[in-house]
């Protein structure tokens, strides 16, 4: 049979699995109903279903490859452990001070400062210091430590985080801290920051560490319930975890640094889109993955997905390594519903798989985007090839109930406002990432996946201008197919701050080769051979006096004058592309950054075998569907998808079905199946 991989990404509506077979490249999928109450039970009922279908046995899988939304959901969520925090005497309120930053639009009158996940009653300082230089000014007091650990242990506090001032200079003291923990308190977990974040900024890294322990102990009980639960399958192959930089990690490194999956099943999409971007000749894209609950953008440039380092999950900052994404709540599952004004609003509550949209029948009674896209005939009366069936009379009653009737409005025309509100919301994020960073949106393919991005597509790239919109071969899992070509990848930071114009080029090199150390030791840990290695520099700078900084890339190996001289001019360019502008002064280094790779994707995309076919044999059916540039119902042909070959064109109105996704081909535009099966829509207008 060969050897496999299997990817699993679970989202909040369904879980998403691909079987890829490393010697053809061929792969088989299913898409099957989340289990929020326990992730890992939708999880193991795929994988199973999926080996029984295609006959391979659990000794031919060679790997597995994770998105989870574990620690995501446990912060949005505030359901994380109760966490014990020890800081440096005089930092007990570090948390609470923060940044003194309210929630973007909060009315600054009514907006109230959210609880931290920490209270103060659970932090506790200790009598040290270090200089920003390394260098120890006060000893630490050890014994206010082994007091601190009899506090937490009586206070049942399992998950402690260590944050102490400019450890990321010199972690001794945190260390030590950890070593006098565990001989008093030996089932703790304890987050050092200057492992999680070493770099400077006490309230990011403090906030960065707290958020590690606070998601540590579910993380680690889910890893190692599902890989128990693996083993009694016998699948024994090892389990790979998304990251939110894109790559993926062994399960010993996820549970240590639980915060790096924060972004792991909304990466493994971008990842995805980068590699659909290169099979179709599309450089510079736009990922739009609409979901049931969520909608995540992300713009890739020149092949390359936009990457930051000063991201932000619900009220926390997070100072990581991460894919720069856009998350809205907007999905196939999210609720449409009237304000006390009587204005029609969608999101970002929603239905979820459990009732899920009222055409499940499964006791939803609000209606969603999914209800609405059945009453205009824009999705057919079945999903998930044929094992979900839907109630279009349940649908049309929800939306007459709650948002025609009040409004004075028809039927359609009220689902019709459902649909433009939400492509407007996902409009927003595209301009997040785009317009906002300097970008022309009109300049890119949008690719457009989850289960519902595909109706939503032209819709939305219409509201921007975009010609080009790109449907993938399978795209309600492409965020699966994602964690098939991701790589293994970790980042190594250290801030290390240099002044102009006496930059210590030497002291630079030494910091730099004791974070690839570290790195080479992680690629020992994961079993990386050596021909898959691959380690990047970069560095963040700014210029004096700047409260922010830019990464720039480090082109060569060596930080030799050349190379200094090449990473300030790409500092100047990066700094006029994200503001408009760069001074002609020198600029300081703050913080270096190292990226270790390590190649295992599964490799090139399975080209579409299909035989020549005329499309109008692939036609299953014709329905009534609802286009606003039409002003009513137009007759609409159904393409079967599965069956269309490579250089088949389909003219606008049509709708194109296939197992997990429905793409919606509006009048005006004409859409390509290309050699991998994608489908490359573009504007006839």
């Amino acid at each position: 049979m060969g050897s496999f991989v299997i990817a699993v990404d679970v989202g909040g509506t369904f879980t998403d699995i691909v079987l890829s077979n490393l010697e053809n490249g061929e792969y088989q999928l299913l898409k099957t109903p989340s289990t929020p109450a326990d992730p890992s039970q939708g999880f193991l009922i795929g994988v199973n279903q999926l080996l029984s279908a295609n006959s391979v046995v659990p000794g031919d899988i060679e790997r597995i490859l994770h998105g989870t939304t574990i620690a995501t959901n446990a912060i949005l969520e505030g359901k994380g452990a109760d966490v014990g925090l020890i800081v440096s005497e005089g930092f007990k309120y570090v948390l609470e001070i923060g940044r003194h930053s309210m929630a973007r639009l909060a009315n600054p009158y009514l907006w109230s400062k959210p609880d931290r996940p920490v209270p103060p009653e659970h932090v506790v300082e200790v009598r040290e210091r270090t200089e920003f230089t390394g260098d120890s000014l006060i000893p630490l007091d050890e014994e206010a430590v082994r007091k601190a650990a009899r506090y937490f242990m009586e206070s049942r506090l399992e998950s402690i985080a260590v944050s102490l001032l400019h450890s990321y200079a010199n972690p001794h003291n945190e260390q030590r801290v950890r070593e006098l923990i565990l001989q008093k308190f030996p089932q703790a977990q304890v987050s050092l920051s200057s492992e999680v974040l070493p770099v400077f900024r006490e309230y990011e890294r403090t906030i960065t560490t707290v958020l590690n322990a606070y998601v540590m102990p579910l993380v680690s009980f889910y890893i190692q319930n599902l890989g128990s639960q693996l083993e009694q399958e016998g699948i024994v192959a090892p389990l790979l975890i998304m990251k939110s930089n894109g790559g993926v990690i062994g399960v010993d490194s996820a549970m240590r640094q639980p915060v790096y999956t924060a972004l792991s099943g909304p990466a493994a999409g971008v990842m995805a889109a980068a590699q659909i971007g290169r099979d179709t000749h599309s450089p510079d894209c736009i990922s739009l993955d609409m979901g049931g609950t969520s909608t995540d953008v992300s713009l890739i440039n020149q092949h390359q997905p936009a990457t930051t380092s000063t991201g932000q999950l619900g009220h926390w900052p997070l100072q990581l390594p991460m894919l720069d994404i856009a998350t809205i709540g907007a999905g196939g599952g999210s609720i449409a519903w009237l304000t006390p004004a009587k204005n029609l609003s969608v999101g970002p509550k929603s239905a979820g798989a459990s009732p899920g949209p009222v055409c499940y029948g499964k006791g939803g009674t609000e209606p969603t985007v999914t209800d609405a896209n059945l009453v205009l005939g824009r999705v057919g009366q079945f999903l998930a090839g044929g094992t979900i069936s839907l109630d279009v009379g349940a649908a049309r009653e929800a939306i007459e109930r709650e948002i025609a009737q009040p409004l004075d409005l028809d039927l359609h025309r009220a689902a019709s406002g459902i649909l433009q509100i939400v492509n407007n919301a996902m409009m927003g994020a595209i301009r997040n990432v785009s317009v906002e960073r300097g970008h022309d949106p009109r300049h890119f393919s949008l690719i457009a996946f989850g289960g519902a991005g595909p109706m939503h597509a032209i819709g939305v790239a219409t509201l921007l201008d975009m010609p080009r919109v790109v449907v993938p071969r399978h795209p309600g899992v492409s965020s699966a197919y994602g964690l098939l070509v991701a790589d293994l990848r970790n980042d190594y930071s250290k801030t290390f701050l240099q002044k102009p114009p006496n930059y210590d080029l030497a002291a630079i090199e030494g910091v730099f080769s004791d974070l690839e150390v570290q790195a080479a030791k992680w690629f020992d840990e994961e079993n990386v051979p050596m021909v898959g290695r691959k380690i990047t520099r970069a560095a963040d700078l700014r210029y004096a006096h700047q409260g922010s900084e830019v990464t720039a890339d480090l082109a060569g190996k060596q930080l030799d004058a050349d190379g200094l001289r090449d990473l300030l001019q790409d500092f100047h360019q990066r700094h006029q592309e994200l503001f408009g502008f760069s001074l002609d002064q020198p600029a300081e280094i703050v913080t270096l950054r190292v990226t270790a790779t390590g190649r295992v994707g599964a490799g090139d995309t399975p080209l579409l075998s299909n035989p020549p076919i005329d499309c109008q044999m692939a036609i299953s059916e014709e329905r009534q569907v609802f286009f606003d540039e039409t002003g009513g119902f137009t007759t609409c042909p159904i393409y079967r998808r599965s069956e269309l070959a490579p250089d088949s064109v389909i003219e606008g109105p049509a709708i194109l079905e296939g197992s997990d996704s429905t793409v919606v081909i509006h009048p005006g535009w004409t859409g390509w199946v290309d050699n991998y099966g994608n489908c490359v829509l573009t504007s006839i207008e």
